[in-house]
């Protein structure tokens, strides 16, 4: 019996910009303990006094670019390009066992607290290449991943892109509740087993594919994790943003991340789904940019980034 396919979460002034910013890419890698992760810096000029970005990306076999075997929205490379443009370096990466990461690894020896090593692990990594103003952007899974990475180690801000305000057993089965409300009750009896720290032998074949008994251990371990209280803890400037189009992560989630920390600011884009794209409600036209790498991003994303990175009454100048 197949398994059913799950859709779920495992402004002008810039393209006019003052300046024109010298910058390089180039590849870097990082060894951790359980194996070398890859990715992309690009370095504007004096990189050392301004900010650099860490991209942190969403769940799933997504790369740095933002692209998976399955979509190519090539998100965090758009972003990064746009970015650089404005004086500010950034840091895109493959997670371990994706991309040029992979290793020997299985997904039984993977979890969610390794995301957060790696994240660690490319600051310490910018630290000793003399940059003094970094900032950690997570997207989707990626934003309570950098919740967690910043509580570990000194950086400037933090910026939560298309985050969950709820645990995820909770977004879990609204979001298959949606899609198969048949397996609805079925869902709740795992998840409530899986956040005891038991281990489930017993379920539809349908659900095999987030069930199986390979990835539980991961998924365990992420349950852990409620992001409202985690970007509570922040002491840091949070950015928290959400599009209004989102079909994966929804609005209540910003509104709820934002009762965590009220010192946060909170912004929602009208129109920009959860690739960072324009996009309407209607769910096949917004799934039909998830596979457009060309689309640029939502104008109003990068300009809200790029405020609260450098406020324009302290912008970078030359």
């Amino acid at each position: 019996m197949k398994h059913l396919k799950w859709l779920v979460l495992v402004a002008l002034f810039l393209s006019t910009s003052l300046f024109s910013w010298s910058q390089k890419e180039k590849e870097v890698n990082v060894k951790i303990e359980k194996g070398t992760i890859y990715g992309n810096l690009i370095s504007v000029e004096n990189y050392k006094e301004n900010p650099v970005v860490i991209i942190i990306p969403g769940s799933g076999p997504t790369d740095r670019n933002g692209n998976n075997p399955f979509m190519q929205p090539n998100t965090y490379k758009l972003l990064t390009k746009e970015l650089a443009k404005n004086g500010i370096s950034s840091l895109r990466y493959d997670k371990l066992m994706i991309g040029e990461s992979k290793n020997d690894l299985s997904e039984k020896d993977l979890l969610f607290e390794d995301n957060v090593h790696q994240v660690t692990a490319w600051i310490d990594y910018l630290e000793k290449k003399k940059f003094t103003n970094i900032v950690i952007l997570g997207h989707s899974e990626g934003s309570l991943i950098g919740m967690l990475a910043a509580q570990e180690r000194k950086v400037s801000k933090f910026i939560s892109l298309c985050g969950t305000g709820r645990t995820i057993d909770v977004v879990l089965a609204e979001q298959i509740a949606k899609q198969s409300p048949q397996y609805s009750k079925e869902i709740e009896k795992l998840l409530e087993k899986l956040k005891n720290g038991e281990e489930v032998t017993e379920f539809s074949p349908e659900l095999a594919g987030l069930f199986r008994t390979d990835v539980q251990p991961y998924v365990i371990s992420w349950l852990k994790y409620s992001p409202k209280e985690e970007i509570g803890k922040l002491n840091i400037p949070v950015l928290i943003i959400h599009g209004s189009t989102d079909i994966q992560v929804t609005a209540e989630d910003a509104k709820i991340q934002k009762e965590g920390n009220p010192k946060a600011e909170l912004k929602i884009i009208e129109g920009m789904n959860h690739v960072l794209k324009v996009a309407p409600e209607d769910k096949d036209e917004n799934m039909k940019t998830y596979y457009d790498p060309k689309l640029p991003l939502h104008e109003e994303l990068v300009p809200v980034i790029i405020e609260f990175i450098i406020p324009f009454n302290n912008a970078l100048t030359k």
